[in-house]
């Protein structure tokens, strides 16, 4: 089997082929394959100055840079540590090697330690956004619509001997809510789950949405204070969307309640919130009028778009580790299989394209998953929808929508598994 081109951890360069979209057969529209050629730059950042091409006697490794797990496990020389920066790995098209990493003893040094780490916070907060830039590799979906994260999901930052494992938890809603529009129980109940494990809570809010970011959700404060053992911080996100930085020092002292860390905060102009800021059944959670919480740690003030902000709160989260055995090894970037995060990618692409509540009605299933003869991943998946408006809709004029979905999705997935992918996707109606 023919060897891939060369692997690294830069960045990929797509070559899109254009295609036309035509009928199968009745009631299924489907796009040929998107011939996606990954053209990737030596991985500079993993190794200064080298160059090289994945090792040839094993498609296990080929997912993987050199000094990947893989190739410890099959014996291949490994390059000079001394000589290497953290390196992102990549995530393996197979299944079966994803299962076998996960379950592998943990290459962890002599001093090992280890921070399991929540993200909490409303739907639509970032959450997402941050851990894909904490992790360096899009992992998990982001939309601009709620409720893109359905259930947990775990991502795991391994640099020297620091092991962070990130749980990602649904936007954290009421039993109303659920109830009311038919959400899966997993958005209700994995925030609390994650709790239970957790060393660290990272409470995610956004600052550029004017009706929420006065106060934390009264969800948000009745799992901070059930579980007011484990330490959290504050991170307040998307602050270059704020015209005014002064607004940060307002909200600071209404999420906090004007302390943090146990010290009170010195405020020139106290913040008076103003009563639509006031959320109705905060007081459920104990003080009618609570709004804030007053036992953060620390706060942050970012954009989880940018790497340097990011990069500072990184380095926090990886100095909090304590003493403790990693969980895995450090060739895991994720605990989920390759099929959910494929799953999970075309799903984001369908909250961004389509309008109002279309996207949560479409069901994927996969048709294809395979290796082909030059070691791209290929795929194949269909969509179903129940109406004949949504075909028309997901399809697009002359087969725009599926057909940039498709490329969208393809490139996405270069970076994620660092091969060539081949991808179709068809469109169906259900009967």
């Amino acid at each position: 089997m023919a060897a891939p081109g060369l692997r690294g951890a830069g960045f990929v360069r797509a070559v899109l082929r254009v295609w036309q979209l035509g009928p199968r057969f009745a009631g299924e529209w489907v796009t040929p394959f998107s011939s996606l050629s990954c053209c990737q730059r030596s991985c500079l950042s993993c190794v200064s100055g080298a160059t090289f091409s994945g090792p040839r006697l094993a498609s296990g490794s080929r997912q993987y840079s050199q000094g990947s797990a893989l190739d410890h496990f099959l014996g291949f020389p490994q390059p000079d540590s001394s000589l290497l920066t953290p390196c992102v790995p990549a995530v393996s098209i197979h299944k079966a090697e994803q299962d076998l990493l996960l379950v592998h003893r943990p290459d962890m040094p002599e001093k090992p330690r280890v921070l399991r780490v929540v993200l909490l916070g409303a739907p639509n907060a970032g959450k997402s956004t941050l851990s894909n830039q904490l992790l360096g590799r899009k992992v998990f979906p982001v939309s601009r619509k709620v409720h893109t994260t359905r259930c947990q999901a775990l991502g795991v930052i391994t640099e020297k001997e620091a092991q962070v494992i990130l749980l990602d938890t649904p936007g954290i809603i009421s039993p109303v809510k659920q109830k009311r529009h038919q959400l899966e129980l997993s958005l209700l109940e994995d925030p609390w789950k994650s709790m239970e494990s957790a060393d660290l809570v990272v409470v995610l809010v956004d600052v550029s949405d004017k009706w929420t970011r006065n106060q934390l959700s009264p969800q948000v404060l009745q799992c901070l204070t059930q579980f007011s053992q484990v330490p959290s911080i504050l991170v307040m996100n998307k602050v270059d969307c704020l015209k005014q930085k002064s607004v940060l020092l307002e909200l600071t002292a209404a999420l906090t309640e004007g302390v943090v860390n146990g010290k009170k905060l010195e405020m020139k102009q106290a913040f008076r919130p103003s009563p639509a800021a006031k959320a109705p059944n905060v007081k459920s959670v104990g003080s009618p009028r609570r709004t804030g919480w007053p036992h953060f740690q620390e706060i942050f003030m970012l954009s989880a778009l940018s790497q340097e902000d990011v990069k500072t709160l990184k380095k926090y989260l990886l100095a909090q580790a304590q003493p403790g055995p990693w969980e895995f090894h450090s060739g895991v970037l994720t605990s989920q299989t390759p099929e959910e995060i494929c799953t999970n990618i075309i799903r984001e692409k369908l909250l961004e394209r389509l309008p109002q509540e279309v996207p949560y009605n479409v069901q994927q299933k996969t048709i294809l998953w395979d290796e082909g003869p030059s070691g791209e991943l290929m795929i194949e998946q269909r969509l179903l929808v129940s109406k004949e408006s949504h075909v028309r809709l997901l399809i697009g004029p002359k087969g725009q929508v599926i057909s940039q979905i498709a490329q969208e999705v393809g490139r996405d997935l270069m970076d994620i598994f660092l091969c060539d992918v081949q991808i179709r996707l068809s469109v169906k109606l259900m009967k």
